[in-house]
């Protein structure tokens, strides 16, 4: 396995980001691309060049949920476009309209 191109601080920042400014995005981007259908919560624990982490919340319990991205990631600047891409994604696959704004 490669070494992780994200530094501790970087992970903890897109985390930290993610779980203060995206928790509800987050929950559906788990719910539909995380295959846990059932989940009431998320929260990002981890991301590396190949995937995001979370820990979701099913039926009371944490389950963790990995999703991979759609390629191997390098930069920072690559994980927003590629978490907005999930989201759409998401959103896309229950059928609901493009979020103005």
């Amino acid at each position: 396995m490669e070494r992780n191109p994200f530094t501790a601080e970087v992970v903890e920042a897109v985390c930290r980001h993610m779980n203060e400014d995206h928790a509800e995005d987050s929950v559906l981007i788990v719910r539909t691309l995380g295959g846990q259908a059932e989940a009431t919560a998320a929260v990002m624990t981890g991301l590396d060049a190949d995937g995001i982490e979370f820990s979701a919340e099913v039926a009371g319990r944490p389950v963790p949920v990995r999703i991979p991205f759609a390629e191997r990631l390098t930069e920072r600047a690559q994980v927003r476009a590629e978490v907005v891409r999930m989201y759409h994604e998401a959103r896309a696959r229950l059928g609901l309209p493009p979020r103005s704004g």
